[in-house]
């Protein structure tokens, strides 16, 4: 595994790589040319999320910044995608380093939001220690594992917002759905963030005058990332003995 324990790189080589990627992923990968990082994601033909990544501009074909909990899935999938294509796929030795800090050279800003600092590609892993959670819940930031999963639909989780999807490009696996929810007068459910008067812990469900309303995930604090059904979250919401109170929805 490289880079951080809880993140695969894998190299995707030879003349078909760029419009191999192209062809299958949510967002442009043309933008990496000459060292550029795009966040992305591959879909199932149903829209669903197989996993969401980086894909990051090399001197030689481009790297996977991905979970490492879904990379083994990842890299089937893509796997069998490459039909003819020439591409080479490969678990790669580099390892990418974190932080929020003044970015080392070389560093590469990440592009789902600036308080996510950055990502450094080489031969050392690890971050600064910063509070990664806490960051993410402020800027609304899901991740695999928490927040995101194979069941997800990845505009209710802010993927326009945070730079992972481009509806200008050409297609992609999944991409009628996308576009259709794209195009829908709102998301009735999604991604948000609340205020917790209370204990609640992650995965607890969350009701609304006695209904069912979502599910809180990510707790930093008194703040939380939670999945909402948007229409019933008006108002005090409950998690155990918890009050939640909705902060920001994060809609597309």
């Amino acid at each position: 595994m490289g880079g951080m324990t809880d993140r695969t790189l894998i190299s995707v080589t030879g003349e078909d790589a760029e419009d191999f990627l192209q062809n299958l992923v949510t967002n442009d990968v043309t933008r990496t040319r000459g060292g550029g990082i795009v966040y992305t994601a591959l879909l199932t033909p149903q829209g669903k999320l197989i996993a969401d990544f980086f894909v990051v501009g090399q001197a030689e074909g481009l790297l996977i910044d991905a979970p490492a909990a879904v990379a083994p899935q990842l890299f089937q999938r893509l796997s069998m995608y490459k039909l003819r294509a020439k591409v080479a796929l490969a678990e790669s030795p580099l390892q990418v380093r974190r932080g929020t800090g003044t970015p080392p050279a070389g560093a590469l800003p990440d592009p789902r939001d600036p308080a996510m600092g950055w990502r450094l590609y080489g031969e050392e892993g690890g971050d600064d220690g910063s509070d990664w959670d806490a960051l993410r819940v402020a800027a609304m930031v899901p991740e695999w594992g928490r927040e995101l999963g194979p069941e997800s639909y990845i505009l209710e989780y802010g993927f326009e917002r945070l730079n992972g999807v481009d509806f200008r490009k050409g297609c992609y696996v999944g991409q009628e759905i996308a576009a259709r929810m794209k195009h829908k007068t709102e998301l009735r459910k999604g991604l948000a963030r609340v205020r917790i008067e209370g204990i609640a812990e992650p995965g607890a469900a969350i009701s609304a005058e006695g209904r069912e309303a979502g599910t809180l995930h990510t707790v930093a604090g008194d703040s939380a990332l939670a999945y909402l059904r948007y229409d019933r979250a008006r108002g005090a919401l409950a998690a155990g003995e918890a009050v939640l109170r909705l902060e920001d929805p994060a809609g597309a």
